[in-house]
């Protein structure tokens, strides 16, 4: 992978929710240790932004939505499990 591609990522959480701050922080620590100065996270609030939400197709919190590059994917949940992230992603593992 060009490691000048960068990474764009829109997060919706549902206000302080504990899922959605855990959400965000598996994102951050992903982002920093495989795609560092590579990488834009929105994050839209569901609560603050109901509207928007429902335009995007969001019904659950937390989404993460991979914007570029392509292809755009979705992932419902914590982000919790690195391996499947970094497999939706298109990125290499440092474990062996």
């Amino acid at each position: 992978m060009n490691p000048l591609v960068m990474f764009k990522f829109r997060l919706y959480v549902a206000g302080d929710a504990p899922n959605s701050a855990q959400a965000l922080a598996n994102l951050t620590a992903l982002c920093r240790a495989h795609l560092t100065d590579r990488h834009e996270i929105e994050i839209v609030d569901v609560f603050r932004e109901p509207k928007r939400a429902l335009t995007d197709g969001i019904f659950m919190t937390p989404t993460l939505v991979k914007l570029a590059p392509s292809p755009v994917r979705m992932i419902v949940g914590t982000l919790s499990q690195t391996q499947i992230l970094l497999d939706a992603f298109g990125l290499e593992s440092d474990a062996p």
